[in-house]
């Protein structure tokens, strides 16, 4: 039986060449993508900013309902197409989309260290990224074997595919699919399919291909069943993040506790944040997670 660490852990971002969290503050964070600096509305950083003058080549200004919405304002020229960027040897197009991301999740790059740490020096693994996007993890994880990556976004998988072509990965072994990750993932489990390590980073809210609705806190559970499913004694890891929800990561550590009960192995869960960059800098928490490991 999977064994469930109740005390919270830690999972770190630092800044890279193409990335930093330069200061945050007063809900709102600045941020360095490339050569281009933009500030977003932040609201666990309930702190005083480090620096007095941000300099931002844009903002993004949130809507007045805290479900979304809101809009770019620039004080300096962007690409409107997106400028290229890079993550160990992931490449990829950076680009202001109207969600307030970026064409990707910088606060990911050390889950995606750590997947292939699990996967260690195996060619030949089968994992799969739900909830893909624009398949930067799917990148970094197909040096190790086959990925099903998958997304209901046909615009997402669309740029996955230019960015895994950009990357010189286009004849990695990945398996791009627009589908609805929830309806997927139940017929693998008919199928009878299985995989080393999964990887699923779902939204609050969202639609599938065919206009499913997706609502994290009525799918959540079943979907962990179903990854539970396609996991065995040989499988290596489960990786979960929520964001934006009031949940607690102890709550995620319980489910997987419960669904993962027939596996061995041991299950985290805590926080993942971002280190500002820069002596003093300030952890800052983005994300809650849970995860699954079984290490030979």
């Amino acid at each position: 039986m999977a064994q469930l660490h109740e005390q919270p852990a830690l999972l770190q971002g630092e800044a890279w060449e193409d990335y930093g969290l330069v200061d945050s503050g007063n809900g709102r964070k600045l941020e360095r993508y490339g050569p281009y600096r933009f500030i977003r509305p932040e609201p666990q950083a309930m702190w005083q900013p480090r620096l007095s003058d941000w300099q931002a080549d844009g903002e993004f200004v949130p809507g007045s309902d805290e479900d979304g919405g809101g809009r770019w304002q620039f004080d300096r020229p962007v690409p409107d197409d997106g400028w290229p960027l890079a993550w160990k040897e992931a490449h990829f197009t950076a680009q202001c989309t109207p969600f307030r991301h970026l064409g990707f999740f910088p606060d990911m790059a050390p889950v995606w260290d750590w997947m292939r740490g699990q996967l260690g020096g195996r060619t030949d693994a089968e994992t799969m990224n739900l909830f893909g996007y624009t398949g930067v993890g799917s990148l970094a994880l197909s040096s190790h074997g086959r990925v099903t990556h998958v997304d209901a976004s046909k615009k997402s998988v669309a740029q996955a595919r230019e960015n895994a072509a950009i990357s010189g990965m286009e004849d990695r072994p990945i398996r791009w699919l627009v589908d609805d990750a929830a309806k997927f993932t139940a017929r693998e489990v008919r199928r009878g399919n299985r995989y080393d390590g999964i990887i699923l980073d779902p939204p609050k809210f969202g639609r599938g291909p065919k206009n499913e609705t997706w609502r994290i806190e009525e799918g959540l559970a079943d979907l962990v069943g179903d990854c539970a499913q396609l996991l065995d004694g040989n499988s290596r890891f489960l990786f979960l993040t929520v964001y934006a929800v009031r949940m607690s990561s102890l709550a995620l550590g319980g489910l997987l506790a419960e669904k993962l009960a027939h596996l061995p192995g041991s299950i985290e869960h805590g926080d993942l944040a971002v280190r500002e960059e820069g002596e003093g800098g300030r952890l800052l928490p983005t994300a809650i997670f849970a995860r699954w490991s079984n290490q030979e």
